[in-house]
């Protein structure tokens, strides 16, 4: 099953311009337009997110700052 060939595009597009009318499609397009640049911004926000979040080194006994210290007493 390959890529469809001119004909069958012709005819895909024609369908669509009798499902949704001439004058919609534009509006239909802009608003995947504008969800396809909307993803693209969330995936890179998230990507420096990600990269700004500390690594923890292996071996190494930090304190997070959220943790209280433990402190031990003997009686």
């Amino acid at each position: 099953m390959g890529m469809p060939g001119t004909t069958e595009l012709v005819i895909i597009f024609g369908i669509i311009v009798l499902l949704f009318g001439a004058k919609k499609i534009p509006d239909l397009a802009k608003g995947l337009g504008k969800g396809i640049k909307n993803f693209k911004s969330e995936m890179k926000e998230t990507d420096e997110v990600a990269s700004d979040a500390p690594k923890k080194v292996e071996g190494s006994e930090e304190v997070a700052s959220s943790e209280a210290p433990k402190t031990t007493t003997q009686a």
